[in-house]
């Protein structure tokens, strides 16, 4: 499957999570920051990328238990491309979205461009 395909495959079977954190970024309304969703950076699709501050968010799901390892490495790789990466789990998401957002401006306020 081609990478293209495999985002919009990834876009349309998106987690309640990813639906909710979508919903707060998406189009400039995190005070005029603009995302993507599943950007392939490296071999990865990451969940969210905001490329003018080289933001990546990722959301940890039941998918991710037992794979710290395989996680730790991933972060490290989008790192080594010079990205900042921050990760939430998907029920802070869901539980504190306001805040899970504040922590992202926060990001983006001191990331550089």
């Amino acid at each position: 499957m081609d990478r293209t395909a495999n985002a919009r495959r990834l876009r349309s079977n998106q987690t309640m999570a990813e639906a909710k954190l979508w919903a707060i970024v998406r189009a400039g309304r995190l005070q005029g920051f603009k995302f993507k969703r599943q950007v392939p950076i490296d071999r990865y699709f990451v969940d969210f990328l905001c490329s003018e501050r080289r933001l990546v968010i990722e959301l940890d799901g039941k998918a991710h238990e037992g794979r710290e390892l395989y996680d730790l490495e991933r972060t490290e790789v989008l790192e080594g491309c010079g990205f900042l990466v921050m990760r939430f789990p998907n029920e802070h998401v869901l539980s504190d979205p306001g805040g899970v957002a504040d922590a992202i401006l926060a990001a983006l306020r001191t990331a550089r461009p």
